[in-house]
């Protein structure tokens, strides 16, 4: 990077800065300065979501416009902890430069360049233990579910805990499969849940060994789920009907005929 461009990026870090820093002065934004940290935490994971949103459009500079949202949150918190004399933003880029560096040593150090991904992902893992953490430590429980579920099931596989190839986590789906039905024809509301909860962990699980992201497979299906079912409102709508009172049969036809891209008639 030139000298002139990085004289640029740090111009405008800190005048984002220091405009985050005049909303919360005492003649700043009344909203800005009510906000706690406790209020932000609605929108720091909305403002996330909405730069996912963006990376699916493929619009650069809609991606432009959330990272600059998102990037505001993370100022927006760094400057309230400055103020209660915790730290500031330049604390947080030091420490997480430090991390960085420290859990790199194949790029920074004198360390044998890395492979490939997963020998870094690996090798990241096993930093994080020798700095006392535990396997699972850094998982929030705040994750979706179903991320969560990718997280846990990378972080054992980095420690060995996994089957040795795919065909063990298919007799698992089978094995979980089953005990669901087993506690549905028992109807023990307790054990459905946990067994359910089995079926989900062990898909996920399928996912990852695919290299597949089951929250992106499962957004994919909603959005063809989605798509089907406003063809069979709107193939409706042009009969005068409606969802409500249709025959399940006609609505099977519809089904079939937006995943076909068909029109036959009703």
């Amino acid at each position: 990077m030139s000298d002139d461009r990085r004289v640029e990026i740090g111009e405008a870090f800190v005048e984002f800065v220091d405009v985050m820093r005049r909303l919360r002065a005492p003649d700043g934004c009344p909203w800005d300065r009510a906000q706690t940290l406790e209020t932000l935490k609605t929108y720091v994971i909305e403002e996330a979501y909405e730069v996912l949103e963006a990376i699916d459009t493929g619009r650069p500079e809609l991606l432009k416009e959330e990272l600059g949202d998102l990037l505001l949150q993370v100022l927006f918190q760094a400057q309230i902890l400055a103020e209660q004399g915790s730290f500031d933003i330049a604390d947080v880029c030091r420490g997480t430069v430090r991390k960085l560096v420290s859990r790199h040593p194949h790029v920074f150090g004198a360390e044998a360049k890395a492979v490939d991904a997963d020998e870094v992902l690996n090798r990241w893992e096993g930093y994080k233990r020798k700095e006392g953490r535990g396997v699972l430590a850094g998982v929030p429980n705040t994750l979706p579910a179903l991320l969560m579920a990718l997280r846990v099931s990378e972080k054992v596989r980095s420690v060995g805990f996994d089957w040795p190839d795919i065909q063990g986590a298919i007799d698992k789906l089978d094995e979980e499969v089953a005990e669901l039905k087993a506690a549905i024809a028992g109807g023990d509301k307790a054990e459905i849940r946990s067994e359910l909860g089995d079926v989900l962990f062990t898909v996920a699980n399928l996912a990852r060994i695919q290299s597949i992201d089951p929250e992106e497979a499962l957004r994919g299906m909603l959005a063809r789920f989605k798509a089907r079912f406003e063809h069979i409102e709107r193939r409706l709508a042009e009969q005068g009907l409606q969802v409500a009172g249709t025959p399940l049969s006609t609505l099977d036809m519809l089904w079939e005929e937006a995943k076909r891209g068909g029109v036959p008639e009703l």
